[in-house]
């Protein structure tokens, strides 16, 4: 794709050829004032990072971007916007492929791993969110193969360019969907592609490990696990999975 990438109506793109995080420089372009929809565009970054300070590999040929979203909402349900960032990723993937989505923000493709997603939020002393950045990273033209990794990589294929379109298509999509119909239609689309009900699954907590059947989300977005010592509700924890 030789034209620069069209975004949604109202969106601007910031596009560097290369930067530390695309996460940073949103996040001080949104402390600056910048409006919901300014997107951050690296071709590569030198610090990317993922959940729990892990690093994000991230040389030229994949898709590296953050965006600045104003919810106005209180902080407890800016991780509402996880959900809607991971449909928005399922939704640019061709449908002759399988995706599945993990808890809490994964999105796999024929079951490896083709996305990271990172939301980081500004909060106000009263408890409201000011802004939240919406970074995520897609495997477009190579999945990196990392040591610790659970899952192997996939990849997208295409341009970059086409995949930050389609990504931003979607992430206005599923947000309008979640301002105009409420966290329940999203939580609702998440679950038809997530793992099957009654799965079981291993959640890494801390350095602690629950094991049980999956049960699905509460209204929060809250992860629901049958234990054999009864039901378990895990607001915060890295879900590993034992079976498809």
């Amino acid at each position: 794709m030789s034209r620069a990438p069209v975004l949604p109506d109202g969106w601007r793109l910031v596009a560097l050829q290369s930067v530390g995080s695309t996460n940073d420089e949103a996040g001080r372009l949104a402390d600056g004032g910048a409006p919901e929809g300014t997107v951050v565009w690296a071709r590569e970054q030198q610090g990317g990072r993922g959940r729990r300070g892990r690093a994000w590999a991230s040389p030229p040929g994949n898709l590296y971007s953050s965006t600045v979203l104003r919810p106005d909402c209180p902080a407890a349900r800016a991780a509402e916007l996880g959900f809607v960032a991971a449909l928005a990723v399922g939704d640019l993937v061709p449908r002759d492929r399988a995706v599945r989505l993990k808890w809490p923000n994964d999105v796999l493709v024929d079951g490896g791993k083709i996305a990271g997603i990172l939301l980081e939020s500004a909060v106000s002393q009263s408890g409201h969110v000011q802004h939240v950045i919406a970074g995520i990273g897609i495997n477009v033209s190579f999945a990196p193969q990392l040591p610790d990794m659970r899952y192997p990589g996939a990849a997208l294929g295409g341009t970059v360019e086409a995949a930050l379109e389609a990504l931003t298509a979607g992430l206005a999509a599923r947000l309008a969907q979640w301002r105009r119909d409420g966290f329940e239609s999203i939580r609702t689309a998440w679950l038809a592609q997530a793992g099957p009900l009654g799965a079981t699954v291993d959640v890494r907590l801390g350095d602690g490990l629950a094991s049980g059947r999956f049960a699905g989300l509460d209204r929060d977005g809250a992860l629901l696990l049958d234990t054999a010592d009864g039901p378990r509700r895990i607001v915060s924890g890295e879900l590993l999975g034992r079976t498809a």
